[in-house]
């Protein structure tokens, strides 16, 4: 076996021509005289370089973690191109989990997985278990009341006959994609640019004509570097800019990447050693905030592309990130920890701890006054910076909140201000979080809840599910209003600005934009 330098600069020259740095490969090629060298016209697959590298890291992986017997050494710790190996030594369960479980925001959201089942059937076993032991030392007599645990004493939303259904007159799908489409968001300027990310390793902008019957144009393409296998080339998170002009994507690879709305690519931000599964604009455009598999964040400046700041506090992989105002935002972890950060300042502001499970979501409230959490130990918190536990644990769900969202709220305003939570037990409950009481709980799903998103005026909420179905509720009384059958699971839902389409991913590898009539 033998590897030349020419052979590697032509792959040096590839990628820099693939990710877009086309001056820079210019001047690579020039430097090197790769374009009269016998390579110049080789047929080499698009991503070769970083393939390569993969396989290196995986051997790499292998090689350090092999005893001389042919038994796996446990670690679940990163190995990287650059800086030396730290093994983490963890529990086979804990490895599981977060590799497999969490690793993948795909098998995150598939409740039909094997894996996910599996893993909700031993936690079930153990809660009834822990249940069953504690009814039967209980004394009849006892009180089991909780202090500072708000009651949930909600009015189960019931079952409405007369919901109308979207017609598919009503609804355009959207196809194009080759595997699942997992994230979906409008352009908070433009009602009708829609953007859109999948397992197949690209993300689309879509142009949404005005009427279902109009003809829908052919959506830009923004192709992201083939990864390693058909199991990580998932374009796993997408964040608009506040003025809509540029669009940030977080893939698989740990890469991070900026296009303009007409698909151009401004900025690849290379510096994660994991999947990235939470990316956000801040308020002001100038920084985004990216958080990974690989246990860190990043604070990326979005004029230069370049890391401005990295934080490496959690011991588990980062789930969610939320920015406070424009250099303050909070993260949360598979170590069940919530730490506030500020961004020229290493170490944290506030840590919040008091879930028992992982933290799959974190958002701030409308005011920033709140910052709400949900978790796998069924619980959903309300936090104030101003004390160290939580204003209100919210206790009502009976599997795991995945998702959540705050209604839009004018200070102003004397209604409560209402959180959504969305969870694996098939409901939705809404929660006054002043007073930390449940006020309604949504049920007409029939599996797990995956998302919620309410409408730009906070009068509507939609919901989506495994079990193909979007529901849309008013949330003065919770009642439904709207229905509409997919052809595959839910994966997320979106408004757009106007509040009068909702968008939706499918498992099938299509979105449904579905044009609402309130």
């Amino acid at each position: 076996m033998s590897v030349t330098s020419e052979e590697i600069n032509y792959l040096i020259f590839r990628y820099l021509q693939e990710s877009g740095f086309v001056h820079t490969g210019f001047a690579f090629q020039n430097e090197t005289h790769i374009h009269k060298s016998e390579l110049k016209n080789a047929n080499v697959q698009q991503g070769a370089l970083v393939n390569i590298l993969q396989k290196g890291l995986q051997y790499t992986d292998l090689e350090l973690h092999v005893n001389e017997d042919g038994s796996e050494r446990e670690c679940s710790g990163p190995v990287a191109l650059i800086g030396p190996h730290r093994c983490d030594k963890l529990a086979k369960k804990a490895r599981r989990d977060e590799s497999m479980g969490r690793g993948h925001k795909r098998d995150r959201k598939d409740g039909k997985k094997g894996h996910r089942q599996l893993r909700d059937r031993e936690k079930r076993a153990r809660t009834e278990a822990e249940e069953d032991e504690s009814m039967m030392d209980m004394d009849p007599a006892d009180d089991v009341s909780v202090v500072g645990t708000p009651t949930a004493t909600a009015v189960e939303t019931p079952e409405v006959p007369d919901v109308k259904i979207i017609p598919a007159s009503d609804a355009i799908t959207l196809k194009g994609h080759t595997a699942d489409v997992f994230v979906c968001s409008w352009n908070p300027a433009s009602p009708s640019l829609l953007a859109s990310g999948s397992g197949d390793a690209t993300a689309r902008i879509w142009q949404i004509p005005a009427n279902p019957e109009d003809a829908l144009q052919d959506p830009i393409v923004l192709k992201h570097l083939p990864a390693l296998t058909d199991n990580n080339r998932d374009v796993t998170a997408m964040d608009w800019n506040a003025a809509g002009t540029l669009l940030a994507t977080g893939f698989y690879d740990g890469q991070a990447r900026i296009w303009t709305q007409k698909g151009q690519l401004r900025h690849l931000m290379s510096q994660h050693r994991g999947p990235i599964f939470a990316l956000k604009w801040n308020k002001k455009g100038n920084y985004i905030l990216t958080g990974s598999l690989d246990h860190t964040t990043i604070v990326w400046d979005t004029t230069t592309g370049e890391a401005k700041q990295q934080h490496e506090v959690h011991t588990g992989a980062v789930l969610d990130v939320d920015w406070l105002d424009n250099t303050t935002f909070a993260t949360s972890s598979s170590d069940g920890k919530i730490y506030v950060c500020k961004v020229g300042t290493q170490e944290p502001l506030k840590v919040f701890i008091g879930h028992d499970d992982e933290v799959n979501a974190i958002r701030w409230d409308p005011h920033g006054e709140y910052l709400a959490s949900g978790s796998d130990d069924f619980t959903a918190k309300i936090w104030s910076m101003d004390q160290d536990n939580c204003v209100f644990n919210l206790t009502a769900h009976e599997d795991a909140v995945y998702d959540m969202a705050w209604a839009p709220h004018s200070k102003t305003s004397k209604e409560p201000r209402i959180l959504a939570t969305a969870s694996f037990d098939t409901s939705v409950r809404l929660w006054d979080a002043g007073t930390g009481d449940c006020l309604r709980v949504l049920s007409r799903h029939i599996e797990a809840v995956y998302t919620v998103a309410f409408n730009p005026t906070g009068t509507y909420l939609a919901t989506g599910s495994p079990d193909h179905t979007i529901n849309i509720w008013r949330v003065r009384d919770g009642v439904p209003v709207k229905t509409y059958q997919g052809e595959g699971g839910i994966f997320e839902v979106d408004w757009n600005k106007s509040g009068d389409k909702v968008a939706a991913c499918v498992a099938n590898g299509t979105l449904v934009v579905a044009h609402v009539k309130l």
